[in-house]
């Protein structure tokens, strides 16, 4: 099998033993992304929609490093620390992810990386 290294300075440089992304077997699978800024690597947004919507910004530009977008996207999976802003994220994510959708798994979590409130990592076919 022959995988990739993807790395791109547009989105946050990984905080830890991992990858941006890994391309595999006509995959591109992304890293969990969450809200920091790809320049000063600082946590955006208090909120969960702001927090979500630098995410998906994250995830969106790992994506058009490898010239890809959302609709490429076959599944994500999402972890939020509260399933209380579940409705709240899921608006914002909406306004990124168009139909038909991927697959999706959302799993409350005790605690993220930087006491974030969400991290979502994607799977994707490449073009």
């Amino acid at each position: 099998m022959k995988k990739e290294v993807i790395s791109t300075l547009d989105a946050p440089q990984a905080i830890g033993p991992y990858s941006q992304g890994v391309k595999a077997n006509g995959f591109l699978f992304v890293s969990g992304q969450i809200p920091l800024d790809p320049k000063t690597g600082v946590v955006v947004g208090k909120t969960i929609e702001e927090q979500t919507e630098q995410v998906m910004k994250n995830l969106q530009a790992i994506l058009a490093s490898q010239n890809l977008g959302f609709e490429h996207v076959v599944k994500t999976t999402v972890f939020i620390t509260e399933m209380a802003e579940f409705p709240r994220f899921n608006e914002v994510y909406a306004k990124f992810m168009k139909s038909p959708y991927p697959a999706r798994a959302t799993v409350e979590v005790g605690k993220l990386p930087k006491d974030v409130r969400v991290e979502i990592e994607a799977i994707a076919v490449l073009a």
